[in-house]
């Protein structure tokens, strides 16, 4: 049982926190009912396989016979088959989530004893439990004074028949066993289970207060998806918005951005949808700028395809082949000027980003000189995927422009250094980046589930029309009033578990 409700908690609350929660998401989360009702699927057979694993503690007791008491005592309980041939999973707006086990059975076997005052036998045993119905509500209470917690609101356990047989034993003291043995048994039934279940959703808690601390995606930045406001429970979803904020490692300092408000399409087709906002990849833009990710040098000894000195700048600057007559190694120094900007348009993710090369000599006495600088001005288009967890990209350079900032060597056309240099980029600098994009960025720990089978797209949706989409991310500029959203359909797999087949 506790597999189970473990399961449906945990898609119903995915990170805690403390304090007051208001600000807009960076990634939405909506969890359908379609993949509530795998959860239900999954969390059956979970339910069935721990339960036949189970060992339960021993029942003692006595009951009054005669003029005497019968002392029983029931021990190396083991449950051998389970039958869930109803249940069901629904959301209650506003409330939380209702599970409901409905005409269930058990069959059990166990070693049995009695004892009265003249009379004493043992032996082996099968029970059969029918018609056990459970009702259980359970929900995420918020308030501005703690953290979350998953509350069970409600917990009704019903059993109907209970059918005792004692190795073929007949007899009147037999009978009258049977007879009062099916009290202890129901009586353990019913005051069990709902315990079990809060038990169950105790260890959810304990589980998720792990997902309210950053999460690290590498040596610069980390992530918090800890939520921003309350869950809203709707009848067909569960919609979840997150902070989804990225920073530099250690520093907390505020994003120059600020989320705006987007809703996510209305949409039932697919399990779970996550809708990255174009906020959330800013953030991640800001975080990387100023942990200087977007600064590099490449020299000689690093360049893959040439080696790069003063006498390939000198065959096409002439003010270079005259400062240097000798080859001397050259550096290039790349940093980002400005925070890259994100862009997100119909079936678009595209990233501008400004900054300068300088090319540095490297003198024989261990010093440098500066030959000159230039500013670039580089448009990138990015592709997205899902692997492994992990949101993952790929770089691809649209076009580049150079201009001259500073010189040492005096004025020259740029044009004649465009070919190289657009070169080196694209054979040193796009693979160095798409090296460090294919790591990814974990996402969300769903509560040990991995998506299967994602599907992305990039939307531009205006405020009149709002189309159809799985995974979304929004754009919103205050001129064109659009939101753009990257869209995948995902479906949900326990990392324990085999897929399970739908």
């Amino acid at each position: 049982m506790r597999e189970m409700v473990k399961i449906c908690c945990s898609l119903l609350i995915l990170s805690l926190l403390s304090g007051q929660l208001s600000a807009n998401p960076g990634l939405k989360v909506r969890i359908t009912q379609k993949g509530l009702e795998y959860a239900k699927e999954v969390g059956l057979e979970i339910l069935k396989q721990n339960m036949e694993k189970e060992r339960f503690p021993d029942l003692t007791g006595h009951e009054k016979f005669g003029l005497g008491n019968v002392k029983y005592n029931i021990s190396r309980i083991h449950v051998t088959a389970v039958e869930l041939p109803s249940a069901s999973i629904s959301l209650q707006p506003g409330s939380g989530i209702k599970l409901v086990i409905g005409n269930a059975s058990l069959t059990i076997d166990m070693n049995w004893n009695i004892r009265t005052w003249m009379f004493k036998d043992s032996g082996r045993g099968t029970v059969h439990i029918s018609k056990v119905f459970v009702t259980a509500i359970f929900s995420t209470p918020l308030d501005n004074t703690g953290p979350t917690s998953i509350s069970l609101t409600s917990c009704q356990t019903a059993s109907g028949d209970i059918d005792i047989k004692l190795n073929r034993k007949t007899g009147f003291l037999h009978n009258f066993f049977i007879k009062y043995l099916k009290k202890p048994i129901h009586r353990s039934l019913v005051t069990n289970s709902c315990p079990n279940i809060r038990a169950g959703i105790q260890l959810i808690d304990e589980d998720l207060r792990s997902l309210n601390a950053a999460m690290q995606i590498d040596d610069l930045a980390e992530v918090d998806y800890s939520l921003s406001s309350l869950p809203a429970v709707f009848q067909p979803f569960i919609d979840l918005d997150l902070k989804g904020v990225v920073f530099p490692v250690g520093n907390y300092t505020d994003s120059p951005f600020v989320a705006a408000s987007s809703t996510i399409p209305d949409q039932s087709d697919s399990m779970l949808y996550l809708a990255f906002s174009e906020y959330f990849f800013q953030t991640s833009s800001f975080a990387y700028y100023t942990a200087g990710a977007f600064n590099m040098t490449l020299a000689e000894e690093t360049c893959s395809y040439f080696n790069i000195n003063t006498e390939i700048f000198g065959s096409i600057i002439p003010e270079v082949a005259k400062y240097s007559v000798t080859a001397y190694p050259v550096m290039l120094k790349l940093m980002a000027t400005e925070i890259p900007l994100i862009s997100l348009q119909q079936d678009s993710f595209t990233v501008e980003i400004q900054g300068s090369m300088e090319v540095v000599a490297s003198l024989p006495d261990s010093t440098t000189q500066s030959l000159f600088t230039l500013n670039i001005a580089a448009n990138s288009s990015i592709s997205l995927n899902i692997f492994d967890q992990k949101l993952m990209g790929s770089l691809c350079l649209n076009r580049v422009q150079f201009s001259l900032a500073h010189s040492n060597v005096g004025s020259f056309e740029v044009l004649l250094l465009e070919n190289i240099l657009s070169y080196i980029l694209q054979t040193e600098v796009i693979p160095s980046a798409n090296a460090k994009l294919s790591k990814g960025l974990p996402l969300p720990n769903l509560a040990n589930v991995t998506l299967t089978r994602p599907h992305i797209t990039i939307v531009e949706l205006f405020f009149a029309e709002i189309p159809k989409s799985l995974f979304a991310v929004k754009h919103k500029t205050q001129l064109r009033k659009k939101n753009a959203k990257v869209v995948c359909n995902c479906s949900l797999t326990p990392t324990y578990l085999v897929p399970y087949k739908m």
